[in-house]
């Protein structure tokens, strides 16, 4: 099994953070893991994605060109990656900052309202959150209870006060497409 996930949107919206966060997970459950970021020169609004690869044999590279899975969290994410998911792979995207719907055929696409869901939680912050939440429900790679127990575990002490809402936000994008 190797699962290829990239995860792309603009500079502070989680992007990275949820890539590495999927991949301690991985690791605490004794996967073969690569953590891949890469992001411009501009902190904050510069386009940010990582890709993380999960595998239950050595890796032979961090690189992908067609991921088995891909999360779209802006437009330009969207007009980038979704020709390159995988067919019969999945695109979750943030329909908040996405004018359009997904043209391709041939792939699972979820549209999520992240924005709005985030909000509802109580900051909009937790976006990032919730769009990881949506893509553990539709694709069988690890389990949200596995990524609450590595946040558990993997948070440094000034940020521990964030797990409980991102935990909430984890479970509402998953549940929204389970709906």
């Amino acid at each position: 099994m190797q699962t290829e996930i990239v995860i792309a949107g603009f500079g502070g919206q989680g992007v990275l953070f949820i890539g590495q966060l999927l991949a301690h997970t991985a690791m605490d459950e004794s996967y073969e893991v690569t953590w891949f970021p890469s992001y411009g020169p501009e902190m904050r609004g510069g386009t940010a994605n990582c890709t993380v690869i999960i595998a239950d044999e050595e890796i032979g590279a961090p690189l992908v060109r067609n991921p088995t899975a891909a999360i779209a969290m802006n437009l330009p994410s969207l007009d980038k990656y979704e020709p390159l998911v995988k067919t019969d792979g999945l695109l979750v995207v943030n329909q908040s900052m996405v004018d359009r719907g997904v043209e391709r055929t041939g792939i699972k696409s979820v549209l999520v309202p992240g924005v709005e869901i985030a909000e509802k939680i109580g900051s909009s912050r937790v976006l990032n959150m919730v769009m990881l939440g949506a893509l553990l429900s539709n694709l069988s790679v690890t389990s949200i209870e596995a990524v609450e127990k590595a946040m558990e575990k993997h948070t440094p002490e000034r940020n521990r006060k964030f797990i409980p809402m991102n935990i909430v936000a984890m479970h509402e994008g998953a549940k929204f497409t389970a709906s």
